[in-house]
């Protein structure tokens, strides 16, 4: 099955992008007549026959909808930017796969990265989207600062820290999780290749997250938030 995506696509007459036009007309080899499924990530899947066949403007004619409601429990991960964006954009295609809802990137004082392109990972997580079928797409944020991150409201009820330091007693975040309702949003914090300064994990804590393993080895930041991500989910399998 082709997906295409377009946000707009339940209000805009079928019309599909510039980008994906070109992808279904050009790169696919489309016709009109075809049956094509166009997200718009917000849940709906169209369903319907191209009656407009251009590089520049594919439109269909919508035949069927599908709905999906929205998530009750996300999983929200907000994560240093590695030094390598080829790194943190396999992060964010492998946990968009997983299912994960929300990503904030982080800019930590250790942080080796300090900017990223928000449009080019946006095109990471929307082909990820395409690719694993999902009809929500993930919302990712700008680079925030951790302070006024850490500082914001945050109304996830489930708040995590996974950080390095083998001289505090941190619990196992699937034990954490497995007695916790699937509708908990969850929000998990992974440090930068350097880690968490010493005064950001105590600023984390007095906001009420708690210290997490997620097991034995030391991870990469972005296994790390795929780890994150997996025992998320594992426990929304559980709980069907």
């Amino acid at each position: 099955m082709q997906i295409f995506y377009e946000p707009e696509i339940l209000t805009n007459g079928g019309l599909l992008n510039e980008e994906e036009s070109h992808h279904c007309i050009k790169v696919l080899r489309h016709n009109k007549g075809d049956t094509i499924h166009v997200i718009n990530g917000k849940g709906v899947r169209a369903i319907g026959t191209i009656t407009e066949a251009t590089a520049k403007a594919c439109r269909i004619r919508i035949e069927n909808t599908e709905i999906e409601n929205e998530p009750e429990g996300k999983c929200h991960i907000a994560i240093a930017p590695t030094k390598s964006i080829d790194r943190f954009e396999w992060f964010l295609e492998k946990s968009t796969e997983l299912g994960i809802d929300k990503i904030t990137p982080l800019l930590c004082h250790q942080s080796e990265r300090k900017h990223i392109r928000l449009q080019r990972l946006e095109r990471v997580l929307t082909a990820a989207t395409k690719q694993s079928l999902r009809l929500w797409k993930p919302e990712i944020t700008e680079l925030t600062n951790i302070q006024d991150f850490l500082n914001s409201a945050l109304p996830e009820p489930l708040k995590y820290i996974a950080y390095c330091d083998n001289q505090e007693a941190q619990q196992y975040l699937p034990d954490l999780l497995k007695n916790r309702k699937d509708s908990d949003g969850v929000l998990i914090l992974i440090g930068p290749e350097g880690d968490f300064s010493e005064s950001e994990v105590l600023l984390a804590k007095e906001k009420g997250f708690i210290p997490v393993s997620l097991g034995k080895n030391r991870l990469r930041t972005e296994t790390a938030g795929i780890a994150a991500c997996l025992f998320v989910k594992m426990r929304e399998e559980r709980q069907r």
